[in-house]
């Protein structure tokens, strides 16, 4: 078996603290002879100098660009525009494969330089159940900030924080109003992480998945105080709120969270805003009379870093130790064309055609 060289980038985005390997896991895939090198991270919430202790090389952040080829880049969020052309596997979030802003360009970029993207997103098994996620800790913030929001107690901009500070803030406090919640797709990983949120803040929350959802009751929906989305759709679905709900007569929907934060994509069900909100500015109000607020942010864990860095890493890292399992096959990932890389492979390529990127376009079909 070939082990892979593991290239751990550090992340661009400002407000991105979490990691996809922790330095404990980093240990476990070091003394099982992966190659591990790490970007100096001064926002990581593990400081570079626990990575070095078990074993990893640390080179400069952004250096990822002049890795050897064979290495696999491996990150969480968006890459930076440059270089055009993208030489190397890269392993995140990628985001591409519904249409989203940017999908094409991004694959144009791997198409250019002939290499590939395996999106975490991507990587299930074979029932195509997610094997690594940060679902659970998405739907937690998700609905916490809209808990806070609603009752006048949430503060900006976010800052990086620990489950018990969190939670302490959480708590009913005296004075606070009863409110009725919606959690829609309650029974996935966000969705139970925003059912123990509410559970936190003494709420019982109003549960829908796919039954609910399929036959969908917009007047019940719009009669609850807070919604927080967790549906991740795969295929075309009526949307839950349309931009004429926010205007319906007898509206009580006051605060909208939306974990999944599809937007611009023709997959979204929430097609109400045009643009995610930030740390620095989390709410953006949708009406004023009666007010709808809305939280949208695309990386909600990142303000539980160190517990949703730890829940990650200990999900992906058994399938990155199986990376270099099949690295001389034809598909040129771990476990072969029916395992999770081979499937996160496959998918790309077929995410290209759909998109008409090939690798045609840098001459290396």
């Amino acid at each position: 078996m070939t082990e892979p060289h593991l290239w751990l980038r550090h992340e661009t985005r400002t407000t991105e603290r979490r990691t996809p390997v922790v330095p404990d896991d980093a240990r476990r895939l070091v003394e099982a002879g992966v190659e591990l090198t790490v970007e100096d991270s001064p926002q990581r919430v593990f400081p570079t100098r626990e990575y070095e202790a078990v074993g990893a090389r640390i080179v400069p952040a952004g250096s990822w660009e002049s890795a050897p080829p064979e290495a696999v880049v491996l990150g969480l969020k968006e890459l930076p525009d440059q270089p055009a052309e993208l030489v190397h596997r890269h392993i995140f979030f990628g985001h591409a494969y519904k249409r989203q802003p940017g999908a094409a360009a991004l694959l144009r970029r791997f198409a250019a330089g002939g290499g590939a993207l395996l999106d975490l997103e991507y990587l299930v098994d074979d029932d195509g159940r997610r094997l690594a996620a940060f679902g659970f800790w998405a739907g937690y913030l998700g609905a916490a900030l809209a808990v806070l929001q609603h009752q006048g107690r949430l503060t900006s901009p976010l800052r990086p924080t620990d489950k018990d500070e969190l939670d302490g803030r959480l708590r009913p406090a005296p004075g606070d109003e009863e409110f009725t919640a919606l959690v829609v797709g309650a029974l996935g990983r966000s969705g139970r992480g925003a059912r123990a949120a509410f559970a936190t803040a003494g709420a019982d929350p109003t549960c829908w998945d796919v039954a609910e959802t399929g036959d969908l009751d917009r007047a019940a929906l719009l009669a609850h105080d807070v919604l927080v989305n967790c549906v991740l759709a795969t295929t075309p679905v009526p949307p839950f709120v349309r931009e004429e709900d926010l205007d319906r007569p007898g509206r009580r929907l006051r605060t909208l969270s939306d974990v999944t934060c599809d937007v611009g994509s023709p997959l979204n069900v929430l097609p109400v805003y045009d643009r995610t909100t930030e740390w620095t500015d989390p709410v953006r109000r949708l009406r004023k009379e009666p007010p709808l607020d809305l939280i949208a942010i695309d990386n909600l864990p990142s303000l539980l870093p160190r517990e949703s860095s730890v829940d990650f890493s200990a999900d992906l890292t058994p399938h990155l130790l199986d990376f270099g399992a099949d690295a001389d096959a034809d598909v040129g990932v771990g476990v072969g064309v029916g395992g999770p890389w081979g499937r996160c492979l496959e998918r790309f390529r077929r995410a290209s055609r759909e998109l008409g990127v090939t690798e045609a376009e840098s001459g290396r079909a």
